[in-house]
């Protein structure tokens, strides 16, 4: 059952939400949040309520702690299934990309570089 306040919207349960379009404009990407609390003592205007909550990550882990100014009616609840750290995918580290031109250690390159406090010429080695 759906708990009302007197002007008939509705209250925002703690809980994993995900916030669409449908809960505010700002969403066009949606997100999905763990709600701790609702800002009950601030009166936003009609359909609209102030959330405390943490931002979620792709496994649940809360990011960012955020307010948020959402209409109750647009948030969805959802299930989260917290995954082990042992099971989590880990992101390898990329080789370094050389570019178009690597010219390769002990070359100098770009124009005033600093050797040993005095600028020299591009190419050049004192």
């Amino acid at each position: 059952m759906i708990r009302r306040r007197p002007d008939g919207t509705p209250t925002v349960e703690p809980g994993v939400y995900l916030l669409t379009r449908d809960a505010s404009p700002q969403f066009v990407k949606p997100i999905t949040v763990r709600v701790f609390r609702e800002q009950t003592d601030w009166h936003p205007p009609y359909g609209w309520t102030w959330i405390q909550c943490y931002q979620l990550d792709t496994y649940g882990d809360a990011t960012a702690k955020r307010q948020l100014f959402v209409m109750p009616d647009g948030l969805r609840r959802i299930e989260i299934t917290p995954l082990p750290y042992a099971q989590r995918r880990r992101a390898r580290p990329r080789p370094r990309d050389p570019g178009p031109f690597d010219p390769g250690p002990g070359v100098i390159t770009g124009v005033g570089q600093m050797c040993g406090g005095r600028a020299v010429q591009p190419g050049k080695l004192p």
